[in-house]
């Protein structure tokens, strides 16, 4: 009697299974439906706010349109959420986004003469590009890019440190700036 009720319960169990299975489907591709839809939005140029529960690459396509856009400081604000959900990869194309942004700052800076707007833009770039090849060493374009800005500012760490105890001398006659590099390295 008991094999009998068990062989009832088995197509109604297989029914059940098989609902449960089609609605996780269609949930899993209702999800990635609507997260294509702000990925296609961003790169159509529109201003779209991924969802909370956005993957780590959505997230980064976001992050990618503000750069592109010069809004770093709304960019840097996603950075824990792409960094966790991301991973590697991803990071180390977001802090490279954000190491590009700073330098193209950096150089509008020098091009119209603004030294001292220039510098920590310079430095912040040197720290992006440092970042992303923390998470991906092997990211040549950033290790190109990173050359090239330590270029545009010279690294003094004992002037630094000493800074604060020459307050009252005379400015300096030379700058931390030595010009725009032309050319390849």
């Amino acid at each position: 009697m008991r094999l009998g009720a068990l062989k009832c319960l088995l197509p109604v169990v297989a029914v059940v299974t098989a609902l449960v299975w089609l609605g996780q489907t269609l949930w899993t591709l209702h999800g990635e439906r609507s997260e294509r839809a702000v990925a296609d939005a961003l790169a159509a140029n529109r201003e779209v706010q991924p969802p909370d529960d956005a993957s780590g690459d959505l997230l980064f396509a976001r992050a990618h349109f503000l750069l592109v856009r010069d809004r770093i400081d709304e960019a840097q604000a996603l950075v824990g959420r792409i960094v966790e959900r991301g991973g590697p990869p991803v990071a180390a194309k977001f802090f490279y986004d954000v190491g590009n942004a700073r330098a193209r700052r950096a150089v509008g800076a020098i091009e119209s003469s603004q030294i001292n707007r220039a510098i920590p833009e310079v430095r912040l770039a040197k720290d992006a590009y440092r970042s992303a090849l923390k998470a991906d060493p092997q990211l040549w374009d950033a290790r190109y890019n990173l050359d090239v800005v330590m270029r545009l500012v010279r690294d003094f760490p004992e002037l630094e440190a000493a800074e604060e105890e020459t307050k009252a001398q005379p400015k300096k006659l030379w700058t931390d700036l030595p010009g725009r590099p032309r050319g390849l390295p």
